[in-house]
């Protein structure tokens, strides 16, 4: 099963460093293929567009939003980190996104601070509305999301050989 990840942690080195370890951990526990927009986008292209100036530059940001757009689009369904005092906007764009082209998507929220609009949401209340009425959840531990994603890959995989047979 392919599994997009959407968030907000390529932006900063030490916050890559922690993303790195999540996305390993969601390819050995919950046996997923992880497709991750940070690497679909190099650095260098962007610094290369970057250089040639604000025109490129914008050119590039498409060509790089296309591209995670392509990712959605391939996966089986979605996961979205939703830590921080607010969820991402490019993350929320992305849930929305997904959302409306019918994927599955799941949360993870480890940070205890609370970001819901009310008691009553884990988030902002649209976010949290499109990924459970997905069929989604939000975890907040990530070995409870790597047990449900494993769980998800084998009817995902069941799914598919139904459908083949």
């Amino acid at each position: 099963m392919k599994v997009y990840v959407a968030s907000p942690k390529g932006f900063s080195e030490l916050d890559k460093i922690g993303y790195m370890v999540f996305l390993t951990k969601l390819q050995a526990d919950a046996l997923v293929d992880v497709i991750d927009p940070w690497a679909l986008t190099s650095a260098i292209e962007i610094e290369t567009a970057r250089l040639k100036g604000l025109s490129e530059l914008h050119e590039m940001d498409m060509t790089c939003g296309e591209r995670n757009r392509d990712g959605i689009d391939e996966s089986d369904m979605v996961v979205a980190i939703l830590d921080g005092p607010d969820v991402d906007s490019g993350t929320a764009a992305e849930i929305g996104y997904a959302y409306g082209i019918g994927k599955k998507i799941v949360g993870y929220r480890g940070d205890f601070r609370p970001a819901g609009d009310n008691a009553g949401v884990t988030v902002n209340l649209q976010v949290e509305y499109f990924i459970r009425t997905s069929g989604g959840t939000i975890f907040s531990d990530i070995s409870t999301l790597c047990k449900q994603l494993f769980i998800f890959s084998g009817d995902n995989l069941r799914l598919k050989h139904v459908k083949n047979s």
